[in-house]
């Protein structure tokens, strides 16, 4: 499972990028998994970073695992979403 960190933005995006690049090149397997449940700040760089890993893995399964509600909703914005395999965070429970 790959992580992804805390925020993607446009300053982050190149590093986050390269340094997802060569872990979905160091994995093996029919399936990339990745950790969104980190990330707190999305931008349109964010799915940039994923679409372009996403590219570089057409053969395997994507999945991102605890997307937070920002990304899939950006990534419905540009109609996206289905490319990613978006998997949202587990909804809060509220106490009463």
């Amino acid at each position: 499972m790959l992580r992804l960190p805390a925020q993607i933005t446009l300053s982050e995006a190149r590093q986050v990028r390269d340094t997802l690049l060569s872990q979905i090149h160091a994995e093996t397997g029919a399936e990339l998994v990745l950790d969104a449940s980190a990330l707190t700040q999305v931008d349109s760089a964010t799915l940039a970073v994923l679409l372009a890993c996403r590219r570089q893995a057409p053969e395997r399964r994507w999945v991102v695992q605890g997307a937070p509600a920002q990304l899939g909703d950006l990534a419905r914005l540009y109609g996206v979403e289905s490319l990613l395999g978006l998997q949202a965070q587990p909804a809060q429970s509220s106490t009463v």
